[in-house]
């Protein structure tokens, strides 16, 4: 299961009535919850977001708040012209 499974699984979101609110397909939604390469666009969230009423930040951070950001160098840059 995904992360965007694992949040709807915390919720008890039941998925056909989740697709009828958001006009995402119950296949696409599926996806998102089981399938390790599929990737929410940012509109699927944001329709997921508002279908249940939850806030767009606690979903973006529970999906999203492992990333960080890389380190920069402080060296000469190896770009030439």
């Amino acid at each position: 299961m995904t992360r965007f499974g694992e949040f709807l699984a915390r919720r008890h979101i039941n998925k056909s009535s989740l697709s009828k609110r958001t006009g995402l397909t119950t296949q696409r939604i599926n996806d998102l919850c089981n399938k390790a390469n599929s990737r929410p666009m940012a509109f699927e969230v944001y329709l997921v977001a508002k279908a249940i009423e939850a806030d767009l930040n606690e979903i973006n951070l529970f999906l999203f708040g492992d990333l960080e950001l890389r380190e920069i160098s402080q060296g000469k840059s190896t770009d030439s012209k």
